[in-house]
């Protein structure tokens, strides 16, 4: 079997409201860039990646893979990965990744999580994600901490949720701790609690916000200052679990972050860890140190949230609820709609391979809203309401 093309194209799908973070805002929309590696075979291995257009990175990368066979992912990760520093991206990567393993489960007759060992839970908890809104349904802007309680409340009765996580670095940092505060009143003792503010904050306003938060047991802080000798700095004085999708976000920090005793919980994610068999080598690592381990989400469609469920499955210590962005968006790519949320939780897709399939007819209607709406990452995430705001590291 070989690789015989590579297809790319870019697709934007509308959400219920725009979501505010710490470097600008989604506007509406979410878009990644979709991959399909066609094999001589006929089989069509999909793959997806986020992070605004990469169609034509990934063409680049076009010349690399012809003629490769699928199954020889050692040999595809050094061509793709290693020989080039400058050129070397594990975001791309990962998506091709992801295509060549949806390949070898289609053409061996098995489900994605067979290849990684097999399944051990049959559907992955996920969180309520929570995001200082922009129009949101029924109008209006999350202004107070009152906002983002009250749709966590919303979120758990909806989807049947037992955990949250509140985007910030947003608004002032103890308004953001009273939504903590707030939910932990509303939704009782058992309800998981994180926070993120994605490395904005000050240590000092992260070692204040963190005092604050002790007596809530959240389940952890993320990122909560710059760095690994920002997180250091934090973990230092402060007790809670850090956890992170910065610091460390790739395995050449690994290593000085768990020498600096600066973290906690990693947060996997199949882009910044090299596709879904990085996961799996990040999850040994974190196993050897007795490192925790959970799931970020990357504004994900149907695609790789499909490989997201495969991996996740396949790892012992994965028992938080994952992080997900889905429950915003109003539509997806895949045939069937958008995946169902069942008491809080999204099952294991069961297909051969990653056991989705694109719905032509959504990809070309998304693929016209992408080129009405654009790329907004080129727009550098803009504030439609601060339109020459931008972000400042440390400010809070």
């Amino acid at each position: 079997m070989k690789i015989i093309d590579l297809k790319v194209r870019c697709v934007a799908i509308p959400m219920n409201c725009m979501l505010r973070h710490n470097t600008g805002v989604h506007p509406g929309y979410l878009l990644r860039t979709v991959l399909e590696l066609v094999t001589d075979e006929g089989i069509v291995g999909l793959g997806e990646v986020g992070g605004g257009d990469s169609r034509g990175a990934l063409l680049k990368l076009k010349p690399r893979i012809i003629g490769e066979n699928p199954f020889d992912l050692e040999k595809i990760k050094l061509k793709v990965l290693r020989s080039i520093y400058y050129l070397s991206n594990a975001r791309l990567y990962g998506a091709i990744e992801m295509a060549c393993l949806d390949i070898m489960g289609k053409a061996c007759n098995v489900p994605v999580h067979r290849l990684l060992g097999g399944k051990l839970r049959d559907a992955i908890p996920m969180i309520g994600y929570l995001f200082w809104r922009y129009d949101r349904p029924g109008g209006g802007d999350d202004t107070t901490a009152e906002d983002i309680a009250n749709h966590c409340v919303q979120l758990r009765d909806e989807l049947g949720v037992t955990a949250m996580k509140l985007k910030a670095g947003v608004m002032d940092p103890m308004e953001e701790v009273r939504a903590l505060e707030l939910c932990r009143e509303k939704l009782g003792p058992d309800f998981g609690l994180r926070i993120d503010p994605n490395g904005v904050w000050s240590v000092a306003t992260a070692v204040k916000a963190g005092k604050r938060m002790e007596h809530l047991e959240i389940q952890y802080f993320e990122d909560p200052s710059w760095g690994l000798e920002g997180m250091r700095a934090v973990k230092q004085q402060v007790r809670i679990p850090l956890a992170t999708n910065m610091y460390p976000n790739k395995f050449d920090d690994l290593g000085p972050s768990i020498h600096l005793n600066s973290i906690d919980i990693i947060l996997t994610d199949l882009h910044y860890w090299e596709g879904p068999r990085g996961v799996k080598d990040l999850a040994a690592v974190c196993r050897t140190f007795n490192l925790g381990v959970a799931m970020h989400s990357g504004a994900e469609f149907g695609i790789e949230l499909a490989a997201m469920l495969h991996t996740a499955s396949t790892i012992p210590e994965m028992s938080m609820p994952g992080d997900a962005h889905y429950h915003y968006l109003l539509d997806d790519i895949i045939v069937g709609g958008k995946m169902k949320y069942e008491n809080g939780a999204i099952r294991v897709p069961e297909g051969p391979g990653l056991g989705v399939t694109l719905d032509e007819d959504k990809m070309e209607k998304y693929e016209r809203y992408y080129e009405e709406h654009g790329d907004y990452y080129a727009r550098f995430h803009q504030d439609p309401r601060r339109p020459d705001w931008y972000p400042t590291v440390g400010g809070l």
